[in-house]
């Protein structure tokens, strides 16, 4: 399968290089050296400086590229507007999507997609800095805010980044099934395989973002006794604060109420139960702190898109 990675100058240099390497680990895993042939398609000719200064060189530009594409996928870029306005691409782009397997995007390579016109009426992902603004400027396409990839027919989009590797690991298993894409992730190291719409912030990252030391006192706390009572009356007393006030000042600090810090922690803390594990139901539940087990299944299904069980047959090690 040819995989094509569109990339330009000041391209993030881990949206071409991360989903890369997951291919190239899938045909070495695979033993088929041309299972996958990654290379990387630009706009223009010679060596391109990826926006953290090293150079990228191309396989061929889009006005000189032949044969058959299987995978195409626009990498993003802090600079991606440069890019975004060329009706040229735009063209090649929608040429390409009709003739190919399955197309997309890494992180703000979404915006590319979308000034060509081929996120019309599609669920997306990009980075969670720039949903907002893409979904403003291109109200077309429906922007999942947090996801961390979204397949929506031949169209898949990523999250930001890493994200990208994620996406690949996807249409690995897509591909070749699930058993080959947890040998990808394992072997690359990867903390493990996401389902699309996990969260693109775990309850752990976000914890380490409240510059109050008091909030972030508590968000520790939640994170090492999910058993405990995690109610915001409880969390306030252990902050020295008001209920009012914690709540007030809690998402002011993380953006999100203390409920669904919690919720997030314990459904986090369950997956990976879930993954490394074959407890049955109810002792996951009680496990991450929920007295009910249809909460449990409620805020797991809400939080990850799955059922308990069907996370488990998707992503169990």
């Amino acid at each position: 399968m040819r995989v094509a990675i569109l990339a330009f100058p000041r391209v993030q240099l881990l949206d071409v290089a991360g989903p890369a390497d997951v291919f190239a680990e899938a045909a070495r895993q695979l033993g088929q050296p041309r299972a996958y042939q990654v290379q990387v398609i630009g706009t223009e000719e010679g060596l391109l400086k990826s926006s953290s200064g090293i150079r990228l060189a191309v396989d061929a530009t889009v006005q000189a590229h032949r044969g058959p594409i299987d995978t195409l996928l626009v990498a993003g870029s802090p600079d991606i507007d440069r890019v975004a306005g060329d009706a040229q691409l735009h063209d090649w782009l929608r040429r390409q999507s009709r003739t190919v397997r399955r197309y997309g995007s890494v992180c703000s390579g979404a915006f590319v997609l979308a000034a060509a016109g081929l996120l019309d009426g599609k669920r997306v992902a990009t980075h969670w800095n720039s949903t907002a603004r893409l979904a403003a400027a291109y109200p077309e396409a429906s922007v999942e805010a947090d996801a961390i990839y979204v397949k929506d027919g031949k169209l898949f989009t990523s999250a930001g980044v890493t994200a990208g590797m994620d996406l690949a690991l996807a249409m690995v298993e897509e591909d070749h099934g699930r058993e080959l894409a947890l040998r990808v992730a394992r072997e690359l190291v990867m903390f493990l395989k996401r389902p699309g719409g996990q969260s693109q912030f775990s309850a752990h990252l976000a914890a380490q973002t409240a510059e109050r030391s008091s909030v972030r006192q508590v968000q520790e706390h939640v994170l090492a006794h999910l058993k405990d009572d995690l109610s915001v009356p409880a969390l306030a007393a252990r902050a020295g604060m008001s209920e009012r006030s914690f709540a007030r000042v809690f998402r002011s600090e993380t953006g999100t109420t203390p409920a669904e810090f919690v919720e997030n922690a314990r459904i986090d803390a369950a997956r990976r139960l879930v993954e490394e594990s074959d407890l049955p139901i109810k002792r996951l539940a009680d496990q991450v702190g929920y007295a009910n087990v249809d909460g449990f299944r409620r805020a797991f299904g809400r939080r990850l898109g799955l059922s308990v069980g069907e996370y488990r047959r998707r992503f169990a090690s």
